[in-house]
């Protein structure tokens, strides 16, 4: 499988890491009301879809960025590669 990654171009897979679903970049606020709940889901609950999917891949084995891949799980086809920074500034979170 070919990441195309939005810096360095076409990379092989094995040079990456998964790291499941990209949904882990939208942390709970440890401050909200009901922290505890929106933390066990955060941490314990995980789809497990057919299809069109967003991942946390990271590229160990070149510039070390974390990136989001959305990809379809039953073809392996790769639909769209992001920084995983830009996706985390566009929910809000600078860190």
């Amino acid at each position: 499988m070919i990441i195309d990654h939005p810096l360095l171009g076409p990379r092989d897979a094995a040079e990456f890491v998964y790291l499941g679903d990209a949904r882990l970049i939208d942390r709970p606020d440890w401050q909200g009301e009901d922290a505890a709940r929106q933390f066990h889901d955060y941490l314990h609950v995980r789809d497990n879809p057919a299809g069109e999917h967003r991942e946390l891949w990271f590229h160990e084995h070149g510039d070390r960025s974390w990136l989001v891949v959305t990809r379809n799980t039953l073809t392996h086809e790769i639909i769209r590669v992001e920084l995983a920074r830009d996706v985390a500034l566009s929910l809000g979170r600078s860190r």
